[in-house]
């Protein structure tokens, strides 16, 4: 459900509220919503429960840092169909939190609505009308229609970093060098004098060792990253300018050498990852993507979040 559910939001059209949800009593208001107190929360909705504007409530304050918009977020979450009084999702079975970034363009309008503002380790409940979840067109697989609220149970877990920290090494001088942008984040590669050009091999090296927990595969990786085409080719994807990036790590939906490079790493570090065609696209990579046939790849991958 989260894959589908945050790859719905990102198409969403967001509007962004400077602080958290308005107040609305709707019908029945969220007062009316109960919350049980087990480790997996029960959360009872009246059938036929509406909102006409993104409502919140605090159940717990929590004393961490206040979020704001464009924060990355670690959450669990339970989901009910207000008009069905059915839940579609949960995190808290699994206990596994679902890892989003707050911000126009990632997330529904609701979720900024009801996030934005709020103090990390805080549960809120958020009731969500159609205009700022998934509007007219509902989300069919979820049974979720276009006059149904969507009623959110949150605990603000923690907020992942926006990027790592600490002293750098220096790549092997048959790699090229890292460059960096004028905030210091990675920006691409540049050709060195003793630089290898015939990469057969994937590499991983790292160059900020993080303190965090190694990687394992089946987990949610949150990271920042660039990736170029090697040696000193077109950066063709990079997330700097966007958002964090959240995937599984060891499916089959990243190309081979992440998954047989970043497993094992530890969460906080930057890894440089060289991508021979075999462990990257070969020769079918993605249409418009500015990758060749046969391309070696070179990547920074900052490792900001494992869970």
């Amino acid at each position: 459900m989260r894959r589908i559910l945050l790859a719905a939001v990102v198409a969403s059209s967001l509007v962004l509220a400077g602080c958290g949800g308005s107040s609305d009593s709707g019908s029945g208001g969220l007062d009316d919503v109960k919350v049980s107190s087990a480790k997996t929360p029960k959360v009872t909705v009246a059938k036929g429960f509406k909102v006409k504007k993104t409502t919140t409530k605090v159940l717990k304050k929590g004393g961490g840092d206040e979020v704001a918009s464009g924060d990355s977020l670690k959450i669990s979450l339970a989901g009910v169909n207000g008009t069905t009084g059915k839940q579609f999702d949960s995190t808290y079975a699994s206990g596994k939190p679902v890892t989003f970034t707050v911000s126009d363009g990632g997330v529904l309008p609701g979720f900024v609505k009801g996030l934005v503002g709020q103090k990390v380790g805080s549960r809120i409940l958020v009731a969500i009308p159609p205009k700022d979840g998934f509007g007219d067109a509902g989300q069919p697989s979820y049974n979720i229609k276009k006059g149904d609220t969507m009623v959110f149970l949150f605990d603000i877990v923690a907020k992942v970093p926006t990027e790592v920290t600490g002293t750098s090494k220096k790549l092997p001088s048959d790699l090229p060098k890292l460059k960096l942008d004028a905030d210091k984040h990675p920006a691409g590669f540049t050709k060195t004098k003793t630089m290898d050009k015939k990469q057969t091999k994937v590499s991983a090296d790292v160059v900020i060792q993080g303190k965090g927990a190694e990687v394992k595969s089946g987990q949610t990786l949150t990271v920042q990253y660039v990736g170029q085409v090697y040696p000193t080719g077109t950066v063709f994807d990079e997330s700097w300018s966007k958002q964090p990036a959240s995937f599984q790590i060891g499916g089959e939906g990243l190309i081979k050498c992440w998954n047989q490079t970043l497993i094992g790493q530890k969460v906080g570090s930057r890894v440089v990852i060289v991508c021979p065609p075999d462990s990257a696209y070969g020769d079918k990579p993605p249409a418009n993507s500015k990758i060749g046939k046969g391309d070696t790849l070179i990547f920074a991958v900052d490792l900001l979040d494992a869970s």
